[in-house]
């Protein structure tokens, strides 16, 4: 993550939708206190769960939390990139992607 932490980003964001900490923390059902500790940087490493309610409510993916740019090149190794481009070049859809996975991890699981 680039000079903006999580806490500044959920703040940022929170305050673009015209929330107010409350608010916010009753839709994604989390503690006020809590949320306001992130907000504040004094919680700097807030769980996966507590990042998918947040980012259900404020409309952004949990990836634009941790990150300051939703832009994947900005973070995201290159190679992994080209591969991606490559794959969608060649016609391989999600699904297609997603089954290919699946198969993997069976395939590893029978060994």
């Amino acid at each position: 993550m680039s000079d903006q932490t999580i806490g500044k980003k959920i703040k940022q964001l929170r305050q673009e939708k015209r929330l107010s900490i409350t608010e916010l923390s009753e839709k994604a059902g989390v503690s006020k206190s809590y949320l306001s500790t992130i907000e504040r940087n004094l919680q700097k490493n807030p769980s996966v769960q507590f990042l998918e309610k947040i980012a259900e409510v404020l409309g952004v993916s949990v990836l634009s939390l941790i990150h300051s740019q939703e832009d994947p090149h900005e973070w995201l190794d290159p190679d992994w990139i080209e591969l991606i481009e490559e794959a969608m070049d060649s016609g391989i859809d999600k699904q297609e992607f997603k089954e290919f996975l699946e198969f993997q991890r069976w395939k590893k699981s029978q060994n």
